[in-house]
C-alpha cells in the first residue's frame, strides 16, 4: 500500500497498490497474518492509520490516548467490531455484543453476580478445583499444558457459574470451542463477502452448527435443572434467573437472553483465563528465578492452607507475573469498534461505518511505555513504572463501558490457580516456544507439551 501524506493530525491515509491487496494480509486463515500486518503499518505509518479494506475504512488506533478516546470518551458512538458481530452467530446477544440500551440493561442485570462479596465466595471453587488437579498430576508424566489448563477453568466456571459438574463434558466442549472459533475466524477480513460465505454449505460451517448444538446443549441442560430446582445455588446463573431490572422495566431475563448470558459467561470464564495461564507456564519455565521468587512469595503468605479472595492482594509477586504474562500474551490481543455517529479524533472526524481496531498486542509491547518490552520482568508492576505511563498502554480487559465485567473474578482465578499449582508443581516445557494461534483469542497453536516435576 502506499502512503498518502500526513495531516497535521498526524493521521496517515493509505491507498491501495492493487485492489484485492487486502485478500493477502486481513482475509487470511492464519490469524497471525493479520497481526503482523497491523504490527507493520504501525511500524511504518505511525499511531493513526487509514488503511481501505474492501470498501471500508479501517483505522488503526495504537497510542494510549487515542484508544481511550475510542473505547472511553466516544465509547457511544460505537459498536463493536466485526469480530464480536460474527461471534453472534456463537454467544447471540450476551454482554460480548449487544449494543445500546440493551446492553446497559444487560450489565445491570449481570453486574451484581460480580460483586466483591459474591466473587469471594467463588474463591473456595476455585482452589478445590485446583487442588484436585494437583492431586492428579503424575511427577514426571507428559501432559498438554493448554489442554489441562482449559479443563481445570471448565471445571471453575462450571461450578461458578451452574454449581454443577460438567467434566464429563470436558473434551466435548473443548472440540467445539474450537470448532466454533476457527468458524468465528473464518471470513473476518472478508468484508461484505462474509455473510456470503456463512450461507454457503461448507465444511466450516457444518462443523459450526455441530459445535454450537453441542454448547447449546450443555448450557440448556445446566439451566433446566435450574429451573427445576428453583432456590438460589449461590452460582452466577442463580443470579441471572432471579435479576430484575429494578433502573427499568422491572423485569429479568428471558430464556433466550438468560441463553445468551450464559454461554457468553461460560466462554469468557473458561477460554482467556486458559490460555493465560498457559503462558504463566511457559514464562516460568524459561525465567527459574522468577518462579523461584514466585514459589517462595507463596510459601511464605500460604503454607500448606488454601487461598481466598483477600489472599489475592498478599501475593503481589504472583498477580505480577499474571500482568506481565498478558502484557506479552493478552488472551485478548486486538479490539473492533464500528462508528454509529461521526468520531473525532486529533481532529479529524471519521464518518459512520469507519471501523476502528486496536490492538492489546501491539501497544502492550511498544518500548515507548514499556523498557525492553519483549523481555518478561513482573517486577515493572511492583514499582511506580505505571505512573509514567498513558493508562491504556494496558488494557487486557478493555476499557470504557465495555469493559469485561468478569475482570476481578479472573484476576483471583488467575493468581488462586497458579498459586496453588506451584506450590507443589513445576512444568518443563522442552523445545522453542510454540506458535501462536490468533483467533478470537489468542492461544498456543497445537497446544503446550510440558512434562510434570513435583517439588
Amino acid at each position: 500500500m502506499s502512503a498518502a501524506p500526513a495531516s497535521v493530525s498526524g493521521l496517515v491515509r493509505l491507498r491501495p497498490r492493487y485492489p484485492l491487496e487486502f485478500t493477502r494480509h486481513i482475509a487470511a486463515r492464519d490469524g497471525w497474518h493479520r497481526v503482523q500486518f497491523f504490527q507493520r503499518m504501525q511500524a511504518t505509518h505511525g499511531d493513526l492509520v487509514m488503511i481501505p479494506i474492501a470498501g471500508m475504512n479501517v483505522v488503526l488506533v495504537s497510542h494510549p490516548d487515542d484508544i481511550r478516546d475510542v473505547l472511553v470518551t466516544q465509547g457511544r458512538s460505537m459498536h463493536k467490531g466485526r469480530a464480536l458481530e460474527r461471534a453472534k452467530m456463537l454467544i447471540g446477544d450476551g454482554l460480548l455484543t449487544s449494543e445500546g440500551e440493551f446492553h446497559l440493561r444487560q450489565r445491570r442485570l449481570v453486574q451484581p453476580a460480580f460483586h466483591r462479596e459474591r466473587i469471594a465466595a467463588y474463591a473456595g471453587t476455585m482452589s478445590d478445583a485446583t487442588m484436585a488437579v494437583a492431586r492428579r498430576w503424575r511427577d514426571g508424566a507428559s501432559v498438554d499444558v493448554h489442554a489441562e489448563m482449559m479443563a481445570l477453568t471448565l471445571a471453575i466456571v462450571s461450578g461458578t457459574l451452574f454449581s454443577a459438574d460438567v467434566s464429563r463434558d470436558s473434551s466435548d466442549v473443548a472440540d467445539a470451542l474450537d470448532a466454533a472459533f476457527q468458524a468465528v475466524s473464518f471470513g473476518f477480513g472478508f468484508g461484505p463477502f462474509s455473510a456470503l460465505l456463512d450461507r454457503l454449505p461448507l465444511p466450516s460451517r457444518r462443523r459450526f452448527r455441530r459445535a454450537k448444538d453441542t454448547l447449546d446443549a450443555i448450557i440448556a441442560r445446566v439451566i433446566a435443572e435450574h429451573r427445576a430446582g428453583g432456590v438460589d445455588r449461590g452460582d452466577l446463573l442463580s443470579m441471572l434467573i432471579a435479576a430484575q431490572d429494578d433502573e427499568g422495566d422491572g423485569t429479568g431475563m428471558s430464556d433466550t437472553q438468560l441463553r445468551d448470558e450464559a454461554i457468553t459467561l461460560f466462554i469468557a470464564g473458561h477460554e482467556t483465563t486458559a490460555n493465560a495461564l498457559t503462558f504463566a507456564w511457559l514464562a516460568l519455565d524459561r525465567h527459574p528465578a522468577v518462579a523461584a521468587a514466585l514459589r517462595a512469595e507463596v510459601d511464605a503468605v500460604l503454607g500448606d492452607r488454601m487461598p481466598t479472595l483477600d489472599d489475592v492482594g498478599r501475593l503481589p509477586y504472583t498477580r505480577a507475573v499474571m500482568a506481565e504474562t498478558m502484557r506479552l500474551y493478552p488472551p485478548a490481543y486486538i479490539v473492533g469498534r464500528k462508528a454509529v455517529a461521526p468520531v473525532t479524533l486529533r481532529g479529524e472526524t471519521f464518518a459512520p461505518g469507519t471501523i476502528f481496531v486496536q490492538s492489546q498486542w501491539l501497544v502492550h509491547r511498544d518500548p515507548r511505555w514499556w523498557p525492553e518490552p519483549t523481555l518478561f520482568r513482573p517486577e515493572r508492576w511492583l514499582g511506580d513504572d505505571s505512573a509514567s505511563r498513558p493508562k491504556l498502554a494496558y488494557f487486557p480487559f478493555g476499557a470504557g463501558t465495555r469493559i469485561c465485567v468478569g475482570e476481578q473474578f479472573a484476576w483471583m482465578e488467575a493468581v488462586i490457580c497458579l498459586a496453588v499449582l506451584a506450590r507443589r508443581w513445576e512444568v518443563r516445557v522442552p523445545g522453542p516456544d510454540p506458535a501462536l494461534e490468533p483467533i478470537i483469542t489468542l492461544r498456543p497453536k497445537g497446544g503446550l507439551p510440558g512434562r510434570l516435576v513435583q517439588r
